[in-house]
């Protein structure tokens, strides 16, 4: 499993991207609902998901990592899907899904 300090700066830039995606969904008044949904979501529980890396618990960082990842799967098949994204939010989507996946498999 990776350092503490490595989990933590690996989850701030999580954060950034999930804030990132927050910030294109804002500006895109046509984004769909789920899309919007599942990125609010991702926020709320990166706060909680923030909490359990202080607690240097790893089963309860593990279970946040897999509970935004899947979040992210989510978004990212909304964006897969077609509809109104623009190449801003699935970039965004993309990011946030690729680190989400990335710090999953470093973790387990």
């Amino acid at each position: 499993m990776l350092q503490a300090n490595e989990i933590q700066q690996r989850f701030t830039a999580i954060s950034q991207a999930i804030g990132q995606a927050a910030q294109a969904c804002s500006a895109d008044s046509d984004v769909p609902s789920e899309l919007f949904n599942s990125i609010q979501k991702m926020g709320k529980q990166s706060d909680q998901a923030l909490a359990a890396f202080m607690s240097f618990d790893p089963e309860r960082i593990k279970k946040m990592v897999a509970d935004l990842e899947q979040l992210a799967d989510r978004a990212k098949q909304v964006c897969s899907n077609g509809g109104n994204v623009t190449p801003q939010m699935k970039v965004a989507v993309n990011q946030m899904h690729d680190q989400l996946s990335s710090l999953k498999k470093q973790i387990a």
